[in-house]
């Protein structure tokens, strides 16, 4: 349907006609008795091709006005709502009411609809507010939460954003790749899966550096998968991402924001703490941003093998200074007792990049130790020009009393690939 008609007054345009129809839509809503999906799109369609206004827009325009009617009468999270369903998406970000984005296999796209308004957004960042008892306001404007599928969101007020409500979602997945999957898709090759699961299960402390949505998450999965059946790990996010389903005697803790009324929270500092009196043979931490690195260097450094962590870097020694940071935001500490802690508790560093929208890993690093103000690292595999995978450097690991301690079998897989000598 086409019309040659391509000016439209201020009460034809598509918003104003959505405004007009979705009162007429609600009230056919009520009079029916039974009323699915089916049957309302059917009611919208009905509603829309009925309405001689209509004749003013084309095909794309009246495609768009049907989805968004549907979405704001049938979906709580209105025009998001289709992208939520959608696997294939996993970051939404929305700046303000008229510019939605979405990444998709790895690229960002501009998402076609849009809010009416900021309060229609606003009225949207509410609702997910509302469903976990938090609330944003000019007085609170910063809000993280979760979805009930475990999606993270973070939402910041109009207020503080320039550009109207901000609202950006992290999607959860209901699956998570393993090592397969990550050597078949190129993120890393089957020579360093060997490496990095044969250090898992020795119990090496690893710690995996990278940039916003490089694939840190997915990649502790993986790693995840390596851990012995029989030990007992405890695991520490302030949202919810890690699966580590396989593993039977698991904890999984989460941290927690302060009510409206200021009170109730739980730092991931003190999950840390706690979770020392859990009797874990491993501790996982899903990301440090701050002054918790300091409890987690300690429970690295209190014969808890095999924990590990992740942390936003640009590389492995931009990730060191970083921690060195942040452990001095907890303390006043000599630089000197910082590094040492970080070199004893640190065993291996994983740095993994977002590539031209694929994930790689680019460099695997032993931390060996902490001498004249400089930390002694010995790479063990990094990114090749030529091939753009990572490859073997041929140094082997130095401290390999972990591989001997678990027993042969280990020893001989790292062995015959180079990893240790005889």
């Amino acid at each position: 349907m086409k019309t040659d008609n391509k000016d439209c007054s201020s009460e034809c345009d598509e918003r104003s006609y959505e405004s007009r129809m979705i009162r007429k839509i609600r009230a056919r809503f009520t009079s029916e008795v039974s009323l699915d999906d089916r049957r309302a799109m059917e009611i919208i369609v009905e509603e829309i091709f009925g309405d001689k206004e209509s004749g003013i827009f084309d095909d794309a325009a009246l495609d768009r006005i049907i989805k968004k009617l549907f979405c704001k009468t049938r979906r709580r999270l209105g025009i998001l709502q289709p992208l939520l369903e959608d696997k294939q998406v996993t970051e939404i970000m929305v700046n303000g009411p008229e510019h939605i984005f979405a990444e998709k296999d790895g690229r960002i796209q501009r998402w076609p609809l849009s809010f009416d308004s900021a309060d229609e957004l606003t009225e949207i960042i509410r609702n997910i507010a509302g469903d976990v008892h938090r609330e944003i306001s000019e007085m609170n404007p910063i809000v993280d939460a979760r979805l009930a599928d475990g999606s993270r969101v973070n939402s910041v007020y109009s207020n503080v954003a320039i550009n109207g409500p901000i609202l950006t979602i992290r999607k959860f997945s209901d699956s998570y790749m393993t090592m397969k999957d990550l050597t078949g898709n190129g993120t890393l090759t089957s020579e360093a899966a060997l490496l990095l699961e044969n250090l898992v299960q020795c119990g090496y402390n690893i710690f995996v550096s990278g940039g916003t949505s490089s694939g840190k998450t997915t990649l502790l999965n993986a790693l995840a998968e390596a851990i012995p059946r029989d030990e007992r790990v405890i695991v520490i996010e302030d949202s919810m991402e890690l699966k580590l389903s396989a593993i039977e005697n698991i904890v999984h803790m989460e941290c927690r924001n302060a009510g409206s009324s200021g009170r109730g929270s739980v730092t991931m500092s003190r999950l840390i703490k706690s979770s020392l009196r859990m009797r874990p043979d491993r501790i996982i931490v899903g990301e440090v941003r701050g002054e918790e690195v300091a409890d987690m260097l300690q429970a690295m450094n209190t014969g808890h093998s095999g924990s590990m962590s992740t942390g936003h870097g640009n590389s492995v020694e931009g990730m060191l200074r970083r921690l060195e940071a942040m452990y001095l935001m907890a303390a006043t500490v000599d630089m000197d007792a910082v590094r040492a802690q970080i070199a004893e508790g640190i065993d291996i560093m994983v740095h993994i990049e977002k590539i031209e929208g694929k994930r790689r890993i680019t460099e695997i690093t032993e931390l060996i130790g902490y001498k004249n103000g400089q930390f002694i690292l010995n790479s063990l595999m990094n990114m090749s020009e030529s091939t753009g995978s990572v490859k073997a450097t041929g140094n082997q690991i130095i401290n390999s009393r972990k591989i001997w301690l678990r027993g042969e079998k280990n020893a001989n897989i790292l062995r015959q690939y180079g990893f240790i000598g005889s």
